[in-house]
């Protein structure tokens, strides 16, 4: 009997440790010990038994059980799986930016990432890194997000920030703010308008989405007096992505609209800026927040955290995000299959003739 739609498959998540000095394996281990999570999905954990072994004495997670595995053929399903993809000795300092966190948070996402290609896992859930700490071990890309988009053959990606039904997208994301308004174009902005639209679809399961694009300037500009941009680039935009069907609208003020009423009535918004979206966002959702990265080809989320060295190793970090990165991951693989099967083989659109429009 074939699957119905929404029956599908228990699918493998693949989990980078991060910077092993920071909270990333801390908030792994926490986020898998309830066995409850075993039935939505398998996790297979990218770094070394001997770093998890380490955290799971030092969290005393003592019913924490996990299985060693070696490569795709080792996975057991519905068992938390630890791929081992170093077998030198990594030293924890939990605290400290050094070469050993960064150099085995780049094997542990380049591991996953090799894996996600060939399938053997279906979708990546990244625990945070720095990115000083990971570019001095040789990783030439600002972030997770345009690293995945280089492996990917995407020209660019977009980071969405998530929490239930809070979703902002970013149109720059790790740019100066010095060099944000010359980013900010008429048709870079279109593209971020149907990049976003698309995901919110495929993604999110809505079938018209509604976006609120925020503005530039203080007050959206106020009409020229506080900027151009506005009026010149993001206006000129919105009205030219609604002749394709996209529900976008604004400038909304970025300063009161996340504490307005107005945003419970779009299922997105867009940010012009990486601390314009993100402040709101995790005033709102700060320990419940998931990043999202839409535009790829495959499934990938993160807590949308830093790797906090500041209380690593003290067992002072929430896991929230992370559970609800992984749940995120799965629900949005989901999806993609609904929104295949759905897209397979769709009603032929005909135009009414002149007859047919005015019965």
């Amino acid at each position: 009997m074939e699957k119905e739609i929404g029956e599908l498959e228990c699918p493998k998540v693949g989990i980078t440790l991060g910077d092993v000095n920071g909270i990333g394996p801390e908030v792994v281990l926490k986020a898998l010990r309830d066995n409850h999570i075993l039935s939505c999905f398998t996790p297979v954990i990218y770094g070394s038994t001997k770093v998890v072994s380490y955290f799971r004495k030092s969290l005393n997670l003592q019913e924490f059980n996990y299985h060693n595995c070696r490569n795709a053929n080792d996975i057991h399903l519905q068992k938390v799986n630890i791929m081992n993809v170093w077998d030198d000795e990594v030293i924890v300092s939990s605290g400290e930016q050094n070469a050993v966190g960064g150099k085995s948070a780049l094997k542990s996402l380049e591991s996953a990432v090799n894996d996600l290609a060939n399938g053997t896992i279906d979708v990546l859930v990244t625990a945070p890194f720095s990115k000083d700490v990971v570019q001095k071990a040789g990783f030439e890309f600002p972030g997770h997000t345009e690293y995945l988009a280089h492996q990917s053959q995407v020209n660019e990606a977009m980071m969405v920030l998530v929490a239930d039904e809070l979703r902002v997208a970013l149109v720059t994301t790790h740019l100066p703010l010095s060099e944000v308004p010359k980013a900010i174009t008429k048709e870079r902005l279109m593209e971020k308008l149907r990049q976003f639209n698309l995901s919110l679809k495929k993604d999110f399961n809505i079938v018209r989405p509604k976006i609120a694009v925020l503005g530039l300037n203080p007050h959206a500009g106020e009409n020229g007096k506080l900027g151009k941009e506005e009026n010149e680039i993001i206006i000129p935009a919105i009205n030219a992505v609604k002749e394709e069907g996209i529900l976008a609208f604004g400038p909304y003020p970025a300063d009161s609209f996340f504490g307005s009423s107005a945003r419970s009535s779009f299922d997105g918004i867009l940010s012009m800026y990486h601390d314009q979206g993100l402040t709101g966002f995790k005033s709102l959702a700060f320990d419940e927040g998931v990043n999202f990265t839409a535009g790829l080809p495959i499934v990938r989320t993160s807590p949308d955290h830093g790797t906090a060295y500041d209380i690593a190793g003290k067992d002072l970090a929430s896991e929230n995000s992370m559970r609800k990165a992984m749940y995120l991951a799965v629900d949005v693989f989901r999806n993609r299959k609904k929104f295949k099967k759905i897209m397979e083989n769709p009603l032929p659109f005909r135009k009414p003739n002149d007859k047919e429009r005015d019965e």
